[in-house]
């Protein structure tokens, strides 16, 4: 499975996608301050929004890519690691990633 990542902290990164690959994810980080990340997101399984570090222009690009698009999306306020796992954790046992 393919998830994107916006949001975040910039020094947890390798962090992230090391969890992400333990749940068997690939996984796309932006930190939501690129112009526009419509383009680069593509079409993957999940977005994840970090809210708490995310500007609103790039929340409000992204959720209406996710809209237009068919793409579900998990908003989590917490930047940590441990939050990005419980996010992800429910679609590996709905049968995406690894069990």
């Amino acid at each position: 499975m393919c998830a994107v990542l916006i949001g975040g902290m910039d020094r947890l990164n390798r962090d992230y996608i090391s969890a992400a690959k333990a749940l068997g994810f690939d996984l796309k980080i932006f930190t939501g301050q690129e112009n526009s990340i419509k383009r680069q997101i593509g079409v993957p399984d999940v977005i994840i929004l970090c809210t708490g570090k995310v500007s609103h222009n790039a929340r409000a690009e992204a959720l209406r890519h996710a809209a237009a698009n068919a793409i579900p999306v998990e908003m989590i306020h917490s930047s940590g690691v441990s939050a990005l796992k419980r996010c992800m954790t429910p679609r590996v046992k709905a049968g995406g990633g690894r069990a």
